[in-house]
């Protein structure tokens, strides 16, 4: 790929999964689909954000949204397989930081 073409398209993924709380959403994702109170209580992110966080995975096309018409209704998240192809990336992070990064209590 050409470099003109690689730098907007690195740029918008960058931008997109630098989002505050999506590639927790996604890391968390990748055990199979999740309701919403099963996300929020995970990564312990307020409903108003996670609502927009997904909704904007689901513009990207990562995350797809069903809605199960019970009473009451269940809407559950799953990965797409644009989403489930982040696995790779998520996991070198998660290794990266057990090498390297230190948290401090």
């Amino acid at each position: 790929m050409a470099q003109q073409n690689m730098c907007p398209r690195f740029e918008k993924a960058v931008k997109v999964l630098s989002q505050r709380w999506i590639a927790l959403v996604i890391y968390q994702m990748l055990e199979g689909p999740k309701r919403f109170s099963e996300i929020q209580s995970g990564i312990g992110v307020s409903g108003k954000v996670l609502s927009e966080r997904l909704k904007s995975m689901e513009t990207e096309g990562i995350v797809h949204r069903e809605v199960y018409p019970e009473t009451p209704v269940v809407i559950e998240y799953s990965l797409t397989d644009k989403g489930r192809s982040l696995e790779p990336v998520l996991r070198g992070i998660e290794n990266w930081a057990e090498d390297w990064v230190e948290v401090k209590n």
